[in-house]
C-alpha cells in the first residue's frame, strides 16, 4: 500500500508490552509516531528505541506519543524494554497487519538473495487522524531530532 501525505492514516489496533492495546481510535487528539523496525535487541534497532525514548519528554509535550512497531511477541517486547530502560510503547504486530498497511514490508537483498522483512521507516500522524509525515529507509543517527523537528511545525 501506498501512503502520501494528508491521506488518512490506516487503522491499527496493537497489542502493547505494557498489556495496553494501542490503536488509532484511542489515540485519537495526539499525534502519533509508529516507528517501524526489524527486531527486538538488535544493533540499530536498540539504537532507535534508546534515541526515542531519551526525547519522550519532548514528544509528551508535543502531544505526541511514540509507539515502536515490530512483528516480535509482546513478551520479547517486554524484556527489550526491561534490559535497555526503554520508555517508549512497544507494539507487537505478529502477522504483520498494520506494517503492510503503514508500507514498511518491503522486499530486501542481502547478499544477492532476495526476502520479505521491515522497511526500517516511521510514519506521522497528526491529531486530526491524518498521515503528516513519512519517513523511508530510515538512518538511526540524527532521527528523532528529524522527527522532533517536523512535529514543531504542526
Amino acid at each position: 500500500m501506498t501512503l502520501n501525505i494528508g491521506d488518512k492514516a490506516p487503522d491499527f489496533s496493537l497489542a502493547t508490552d505494557g498489556n495496553e492495546p494501542a490503536s488509532l481510535k484511542a489515540l485519537k487528539g495526539q499525534n502519533i509516531v509508529l516507528y517501524f523496525y526489524p527486531r527486538d535487541d538488535t544493533p540499530g534497532c536498540t539504537k532507535e528505541a534508546i534515541n526515542f525514548s531519551a526525547a519522550k519528554a519532548k514528544f509528551t509535550k508535543a502531544n505526541t506519543i511514540v509507539i515502536g512497531v515490530s512483528k516480535d511477541s509482546v513478551t520479547a517486547h517486554a524484556k527489550f524494554r526491561t534490559k535497555h530502560e526503554l520508555k517508549v510503547e512497544l507494539g507487537s504486530d505478529p502477522d504483520g497487519a498494520t506494517i503492510e498497511a503503514y508500507g514498511a514490508w518491503v522486499e530486501k537483498s542481502m547478499y544477492g538473495k532476495k526476502y520479505m522483512g521491515i522497511d526500517r521507516s516511521t510514519i506521522l500522524i497528526d491529531n486530526k487522524g491524518r498521515i503528516a509525515h513519512i519517513w523511508r529507509k530510515v538512518k538511526v543517527e540524527g532521527h528523532v531530532e528529524d522527527v522532533l523537528g517536523v512535529i514543531s511545525g504542526l
